[in-house]
């Protein structure tokens, strides 16, 4: 599957069936957070796999009741080492860079784990204090996300989203370019063309119901 029609595809699923994870899928989608890109390539990202019921649950109660999450059979709490970003970028590495790299790791967990046939979804709501006690994570060590990973048990419909053209500006803010659109421009034309057709027709309906009300 091309790789855009995969990010089509995706969805943040809350509904997982009771199936348990192949170890080499699992292992897959870890392989693909390694390869995400980092801050001078310095990887201060950490993966604690968990898969312990009790745990779960600690964790999805630490995710302010957000019970749903225990249906999933693996979670993926995602850390930085904000020691390590720190010492070589100051402070914009700790409340940036750690942010920035963790998500490129996320998302290529998600997008591994579509291509295999799992759903997941990304928890980011939780009481940092308590997911830190119950996965014995230190000081330097801050939980950024919860990846909840498992066979989907539902279907989420095409969430609604803004056109291209609204969110896409060229060389400066607000700065839009009509020409980078062609399909929304033909689009326009097309609805354009079709208006006096659509007109006629309302036309001819409203003579055929008019006919049979004289009769």
């Amino acid at each position: 599957m091309d790789i855009l029609d995969l990010i089509k595809k995706r969805r943040s699923i809350r509904k997982f069936k009771n199936v348990l994870i192949e170890r080499d899928k699992l292992l897959k989608v870890l392989e693909a957070a390694h390869w995400a890109p980092t801050a001078g390539n310095l990887q201060s990202w950490k993966f604690i796999v968990v898969k312990d019921k009790k745990k779960r649950a600690q964790l999805a109660e630490a995710s302010f009741n957000q019970m749903w999450m225990t249906e999933a059979p693996v979670f993926i709490a995602v850390c930085v080492f904000t020691d390590k970003i720190k010492r070589y970028y100051g402070v914009r590495g700790e409340r940036l860079y750690a942010v920035q790299e963790c998500a490129a790791a996320i998302e290529n967990m998600i997008l591994e784990a579509e291509s295999l046939g799992l759903a997941t979804c990304w928890v980011g709501a939780f009481d940092e204090a308590a997911i830190k006690r119950v996965l014995d994570i230190p000081d330097n060590v801050r939980p950024q996300a919860i990846l909840v990973l498992g066979y989907g048990d539902e279907v989420v419909p095409t969430p609604s989203k803004y056109q291209l053209k609204d969110v896409v500006y060229f060389e400066k803010y607000k700065s839009t370019r009509e020409e980078f659109f062609p399909l929304e421009k033909q689009a326009k034309r097309i609805a354009e063309r079709a208006e006096p057709l659509i007109e006629r027709l309302k036309g001819k309906v409203v003579d055929v119901v008019t006919k049979k009300k004289k009769k």
